[in-house]
């Protein structure tokens, strides 16, 4: 049996990672600092430490040095992004963004301790593609559910490219998965032993988009006042996933498309170039294609992109899987809210069967999480899931967004007493967007950036020209 430390100075997030890992077999201890890690126990004692970025007190890096022989993994905020990068630089032998999803962090964690074990034997490890081997750590069906048809395909698709070095293209709606695919991707790869860096290009400035992905040198711009490395070559022998690239501005895009061409990069502000070794994995919601022919997005890049496609099907379009996401993901809320016994009625299970899930998986995972904090009892009802959107409005889909954005701002609810959570959320941007940036808007929702892009991209919601902060 493994033994994990787990260091985080939040509770919450503390007790359901502890959790999470108690549930998969793991003997776990955990700490809410450096400090009062080592106070308790010798953190180079564990097979494994998962650690926050920033502590009070040392950083979670501190223990990359105090603990030299054991495996450091890295949670962070997309915020702190550049710092996990920097992480790893320093030791850590992966980063995993917050808010994670549980198959991605269990992933993570069973491929870390693979390598571990078989580091000391000169084995492959089980990540490392063999020929035939479905049942490998990183394999698409441990990392994403999916037993209906249309996944199975897609799980078929991603064992037979990950092997390779082709640029793949992940489409697929908001919440459907798309960053677990890449993850898969990476960890049946040859490349598996290296970093995978995960970039959401629509949650980075565009004044600093270029600056994050390929670098840049001291002086090149103000507020330049040294040197950095970019993302891009932070993945050097690894996998670089590029989320949303749709929302790449242009000069990204044409600096993006000699990367892939020559295999090289050039820092901002430089006049020599690099080689690197980076395998492409880029994901989209929108219809690439449709952009080349507007301008919006270079028609050589798209095809650059677009080698091995690999579509991951809404929810809607996988009947079978409902049922199964929702048993799983009331297993895991119950038993970190203190809820084992928690059952979904046959009502809600209909109801459930019959929404449309405009938001995909993370709309399902993010009913059960609210209905389980709701229940008072052992059975979970329809109106504890509260799937209905009042007013009877139909979902638009992300497809069909492009030209309904008038429709959208000219829905003018008759009072914001009769207001449903997504009409208040839409009235509320449209409203204030004019006068608050991007973070305070997020803040005054009590939600993140990343939330807030997200439900726009959702409700057809544009985002107003310039508001980068």
């Amino acid at each position: 049996m493994a033994r994990i430390l787990i260091v985080e100075d939040e509770e919450i997030i503390r007790s359901a990672v502890r959790k999470l890992l108690q549930h998969a077999g793991y003997e776990v201890a955990d700490a809410g600092s450096v400090e009062e890690a080592e106070q308790s126990q010798d953190p180079d004692d564990f097979d494994l430490i998962i650690s926050d970025l920033r502590l009070p007190g040392a950083p979670g890096t501190e223990l990359i040095n105090r603990a030299p022989n054991t495996p450091v993994l890295i949670m962070t905020s997309y915020a702190s992004l550049r710092s996990a990068v920097d992480s790893m630089k320093m030791g850590a032998v992966e980063y995993i963004a917050k808010p994670f999803d549980h198959d991605e962090m269990l992933a993570a964690v069973e491929n870390i301790l693979a390598r571990k074990q078989h580091a000391s034997t000169d084995e492959p490890a089980p990540d490392t593609p063999t020929s035939g081997d479905d049942t490998a750590s990183g394999d698409p069906a441990s990392i994403m559910y999916g037993k209906c048809e249309a996944m199975q395909k897609v799980f078929t698709l991603i064992r037979k490219v990950a092997p390779t070095e082709t640029t793949v293209l992940i489409q697929g709606e908001s919440g459907t998965g798309k960053e677990l695919a890449a993850r898969a991707l990476h960890l049946l790869s040859p490349r598996a032993a290296k970093p995978l860096i995960s970039v959401n290009c629509a949650a980075i400035p565009e004044s600093l988009i270029e600056s994050e992905l390929f670098g840049h040198e001291k002086g090149s711009f103000t507020g330049a006042v040294s040197a950095r490395t970019g993302l891009i070559e932070a993945a050097d022998g690894g996998s670089l996933f590029l989320d949303e690239i749709g929302e790449l501005p242009p000069e990204a895009q044409a600096r993006l498309l000699r990367v892939l061409q020559e295999g090289e990069i050039r820092k901002v502000g430089s006049t020599q170039s690099r080689k690197v070794s980076v395998r492409m994995i880029a994901a989209t919601h929108r219809n690439l294609k449709a952009m080349t022919r507007t301008g919006e997005f270079r028609e050589d890049l798209y095809y650059r992109l677009n080698v091995m496609q690999v579509r991951i099907p809404p929810l809607r379009e996988r009947q079978g899987d409902i049922l199964g996401l929702a048993q799983r993901f009331l297993q895991r809320q119950g038993e970190k809210m203190g809820k084992p016994n928690l059952n979904l009625s046959p009502e809600a299970m209909r109801a459930m069967e019959r929404h449309r899930w405009p938001g995909n998986v993370r709309e399902l995972e993010n009913a059960i999480e609210r209905a389980t904090i709701l229940c008072d009892t052992d059975l979970i009802t329809p109106s504890l899931l509260d799937l209905e959107y009042e007013g009877g409005d139909e979902y638009i889909p992300e497809t069909l967004v492009e030209g309904n954005n008038e429709q959208v701002r000219n829905r003018e609810p008759e009072s914001s007493s009769d207001l449903s959570l997504e009409d208040y959320f839409q009235h509320f941007v449209l409203e204030n967007q004019d006068k608050m940036s991007e973070t305070e808007l997020a803040q005054k929702l009590g939600i993140s950036r990343k939330s807030l892009w997200e439900r726009r991209q959702r409700l057809g919601i544009p985002r107003k020209k310039g508001s980068g902060n």
